[in-house]
């Protein structure tokens, strides 16, 4: 199922095979718009290392017990050609310019974490 041009659901699936409650896709949907922002805004393709985790998957792969994944409102992600370092920067850019609305934002050896929680969050 597609949420956006470029993004569909099964690219936020936890990995553990488990069914995506209802209101976990909306938070996805919201997401995904953002990303799908990102995207167009690079116009580069964009992996999701990780999306939706269920509670038991978080677990296992030692997620935080208040993860933003376990909610579906969060994503790992790459952008083909960019550094973590550079694509946190690119995003810094968009949401002090108010093009993006992500207040969650990690950077990591391999990839960069972005997430749609209330307050604003960096580390």
């Amino acid at each position: 199922m597609k949420l956006t041009k470029n993004f569909s659901i099964s690219e936020f699936e936890s990995k553990d095979g488990s069914i995506m409650p209802k209101n976990i896709l909306e938070n996805i949907g919201k997401l995904a718009k953002q990303l799908q922002i990102l995207r167009n805004y690079t116009d580069l393709p964009i992996t999701i290392n990780s999306g939706y985790r269920s509670e038991e998957h978080n677990k296992l792969i030692g997620g935080s017990p208040r993860s933003q994944h376990v909610l579906g409102k969060a994503a790992d992600i790459v952008i083909k050609g960019m550094t973590p370092k550079e694509t946190c920067a690119l995003i810094e850019f968009l949401i002090d310019n108010e093009i993006l609305n992500i207040k969650g934002l990690g950077n990591y050896d391999t990839f960069t974490h972005i997430d749609i929680r209330d307050e604003k969050a960096r580390w």
